[in-house]
């Protein structure tokens, strides 16, 4: 008995350091590397983020462009992008400044500056708290109809004419062109629409032209000259002279013959900058990851949607007429171009 006695004591005792080991941290196999950061300050650590990014009506450009950046940023980087449908340029920067809904957004490069010199509509409604990015594309301003009577932005006089969202790029785009021949909105039947609303209008005849500001080849377009006729109407050159004098954030632009299925010559317009922009205290670290990600693998973005091929670091600068953001200005520095950040 005394023997099974000691047999079972010892037992005890192994089964309690047992379980003393079990809760106690394993001693190291081996020291840290000399040059690695303490786990407290990783002082290179990749940011981690979860972001919303506003774009556009859903068979615009903005929109398909975007959800590709998100998808790609969020397959390289910790920094997940969630990518949603808006009412375009004002929307976004009102949803990132106002209503805090957006981190990112893309914007025109015009509206962006109304907003935040406080101009134009924006005169009693000035907003500043967001900041640039970089320019990613040219967004032409496309005059598209089905009817081929409509030769000139002075036959739209009298007509029914999508001209975007309220408050959206097209919108604006609209009022400057029209202004250029002397028109005002009061001079059309303006119909707020959104890009794939208006294509569907004219496909119905409902509308008799649409101002379509993106990208082009434009999604909605692409898929209404499957099964209509489509004209671009051209801008003039001495109306083109008067509109660039008026409005120096345009610069001319021509569309070429085949953009679109059955269009068969060129059309002269004008293009803006798509921007991409984000609340002014978003992180320096998640800015700089973003900005880098972006305009380090254009070839590769580019493999995923075609408006990739216009990244670059001179059209991301150049011409931009609001502060950047820190982390966007980090990185361009380090690639020789020095941005105005507002400080």
């Amino acid at each position: 008995m005394k023997k099974i006695f000691a047999l079972l004591l010892a037992l005890c005792m192994v089964f309690a350091l047992c379980a003393c080991g079990s809760s106690a941290a394993p001693a190291p196999t081996s020291a840290p590397a000399a040059d690695a950061p303490a786990a407290d300050a990783p002082a290179d650590a990749a940011p981690s983020a979860k972001l919303t990014m506003g774009t556009g009506g859903e068979a615009g450009t903005y929109y398909a462009f975007g959800g590709v950046l998100g998808s790609y940023i969020g397959s390289n980087t910790d920094i997940s992008i969630n990518v949603v449908s808006s009412g375009g340029s004002a929307a976004n920067i009102t949803g990132i400044v106002v209503d805090g809904i957006f981190d990112l957004a893309t914007v025109q490069s015009d509206v962006m500056t109304y907003a935040y010199n406080g101009t134009n509509s924006f005169t009693d409604n000035k907003l500043d708290a967001f900041r640039v990015l970089g320019g990613l594309y040219a967004e032409t301003v496309q005059i598209v109809t089905c009817n081929p009577d409509i030769k000139s932005v002075a036959d739209l006089a009298g007509k029914n004419v999508c001209v975007g969202d309220v408050g959206s790029g097209t919108y604006f785009n609209t009022v400057d062109i029209l202004a250029a021949y002397d028109l005002t909105l009061d001079d059309i039947k303006p119909v707020y629409q959104s890009f794939g609303d208006s294509t569907e209008s004219l496909k119905d005849g409902k509308i008799d032209a649409a101002v379509i500001t993106a990208g082009a080849p434009t999604t909605a377009v692409v898929d209404l000259a499957t099964s209509n006729s489509v004209y671009l109407v051209s801008i003039d050159d001495e109306h083109m002279t008067k509109l660039l004098a008026d409005c120096p954030w345009y610069a001319s632009y021509t569309i070429p013959a085949g953009t679109y299925s059955g269009f068969d010559s060129d059309a002269v317009t004008v293009t803006v900058k798509a921007t991409l922009v984000c609340r002014a205290d978003l992180p320096d670290d998640v800015a700089y990851a973003i900005v880098s990600t972006i305009y380090n693998n254009a070839e590769a973005i580019t493999a995923l949607h075609a408006k990739g091929a216009e990244l670059s670091l001179s059209f991301a600068t150049d011409g931009i007429a609001v502060p950047f953001h820190a982390g966007a200005a980090k990185f361009f520095a380090e690639n020789g171009i020095t941005v105005d950040t507002g400080a």
